[in-house]
């Protein structure tokens, strides 16, 4: 939910207020040793248990709903595509195909069905094909406010161990 909704529903001048109590309910929440804790997802708040419960819960949801912990489960292949999707967003289904080198029609339509993925638009290009782009619900699932969060290129490389260095062109 995001602030204005909230400042909305308690009666509060702004949304700046509201940011301020959910600021508030977290440090009560950590004072008093909480299961849970108001985290900052999608461009809004959703109330969320810590990390370190989550076996409990997993347990305890398993236990009582034949299996179903509402976890999104990816293939390797599904995966990538949204990768391709979230960093280059709005983009053209040949453009992850160019990327990826297979087709990926039906892994989109299955992202779509899954809600991690939409259509966003329409390229000024011969036949006006789709564009892709992720939801909001793609940045509740990775935990993500915003997409400007997700890691960049140089975050995901591990650094060269010192004295291995090799060099990149060599000509045997």
């Amino acid at each position: 939910m995001n602030t204005r909704k909230l400042a909305q529903l308690a009666n509060l001048a702004d949304g700046t207020e509201a940011r301020t109590l959910v600021r508030r309910l977290n440090d009560w929440y950590d004072a008093s040793g909480s299961a849970f804790r108001a985290e900052e997802v999608a461009g809004g708040f959703q109330l969320l248990s810590r990390p370190q419960f989550a076996g409990w819960l997993r347990k305890g949801s398993t236990a009582g709903t034949a299996g179903t912990t509402g976890e999104v489960r990816l293939s390797a292949p599904a995966l990538e595509t949204l990768a391709v999707v979230a960093y280059r967003q709005p983009v053209m289904r040949s453009e992850i195909e160019a990327i990826r080198g297979v087709d990926c029609g039906e892994i989109l339509r299955q992202l779509m069905e899954r809600g991690l993925v939409r259509t966003s638009g329409r390229a000024h290009e011969l036949g006006r094909p789709y564009l892709y782009s992720t939801t909001r619900r793609f940045l509740q699932v990775f935990g993500l406010r915003h997409l400007d969060d997700l890691p960049r290129a140089e975050q995901l490389r591990a650094p060269a161990p010192a004295g291995n260095a090799t060099p990149q062109n060599s000509v045997l």
